[in-house]
């Protein structure tokens, strides 16, 4: 009979995230966008930014030491993986390891996700006992075992009971929530700036727009034009995101769009786009260290 490990309390989790003294300082990136640092380019909530250059949650790769190499390499802000809500109000133990955060990567943002409005509630309350600095929520994951549940990008055709999540969710903690969602479920039904109306109006305090559709998944052409939309569209914070492979197409963006920030996904796996220094003049400074 194999034997099965207990599940952690919730206080033994809590060990895993190591407090800073007044548990609410944001160190500054290592490596600001501009020369000389800046002073905050955007806040969200109480939360400030020092760049406009967030990473974005990617299942499997945004955990606890990727997200402290990009905040030291110029992330204005680190989202996690994404969390489900089940899994962390059951205290399920991979869960809970997922909460483990550092004072050196704040500000850190957390990203929920699930369809039932009270267990959000639960879940953001349990989140908000952590060391962290932000609330997301997932209202984008086109992946069919998520969206076949009523969560992600499902919930981009449920604006009724998207909006009783955020409502719940924002109830539930003293952070910043934010809503991460998609230009609409099809090309028939772009929704994307009354959705980010609604997110306003239930509590959110930014969103940030994938400019592409469930039925895109990752392929086809992200429509900045969505995102200008969804600016024009609310007082909050957008963060534009979608295919931004470099410094200069984020700030293209931003110029583009009216954007206050990007958020960058998969190109963070291949290329340190958050440095002050090209990833080419990144290698010619470890060979000379290495020679």
């Amino acid at each position: 009979m194999s034997s099965r490990r207990s599940r952690p309390s919730l206080r033994q989790a809590e060990r895993l995230s190591p407090v800073p003294p007044d548990n609410s300082h944001c160190p500054p990136s290592n490596a600001p966008f501009a020369e000389g640092g800046m002073s905050s380019i955007m806040r969200i909530g109480s939360v400030q930014l020092d760049t406009p250059f967030i990473l974005a949650p990617l299942a499997g790769y945004t955990d606890l030491p990727f997200r402290r190499l990009c905040r030291q390499h110029g992330a204005a802000c680190c989202f996690s993986e994404m969390i489900s809500c089940h899994g962390l109000t059951y205290e399920q133990e991979k869960t809970l390891h997922m909460l483990a955060t550092h004072p050196e990567e704040r500000p850190v943002a957390m990203q929920l996700f699930g369809a039932e409005p009270a267990v959000m509630g639960r879940a953001a309350a349990m989140v908000s006992s952590y060391p962290i600095d932000i609330i997301d929520i997932n209202m984008g994951c086109p992946v069919k075992k998520v969206v076949k549940k009523g969560a992600g990008s499902a919930l981009m055709k449920a604006p009724g009971l998207a909006r009783e999540i955020i409502r719940q969710v924002v109830a539930n903690t003293d952070k910043p929530v934010t809503v991460k969602m998609r230009s609409g479920w099809n090309h028939e039904q772009i929704n994307a700036p009354e959705f980010a109306q609604m997110a306003e109006e239930a509590g959110a305090q930014a969103v940030t727009i994938h400019a592409r559709t469930w039925s895109d998944g990752f392929g086809g052409t992200v429509d900045w034009r969505v995102i200008a939309a969804v600016k024009e569209a609310v007082r909050i914070p957008v963060i534009g995101n979608g295919d931004i492979r470099s410094r200069a197409e984020g700030q293209e963006m931003m110029a583009a769009t009216g954007c206050d920030a990007v958020m960058i996904g998969r190109a963070a796996l291949r290329n340190q786009i958050f440095a002050a220094h090209s990833f080419a003049e990144l290698v010619a400074l470890t060979q000379q260290l290495a020679g």
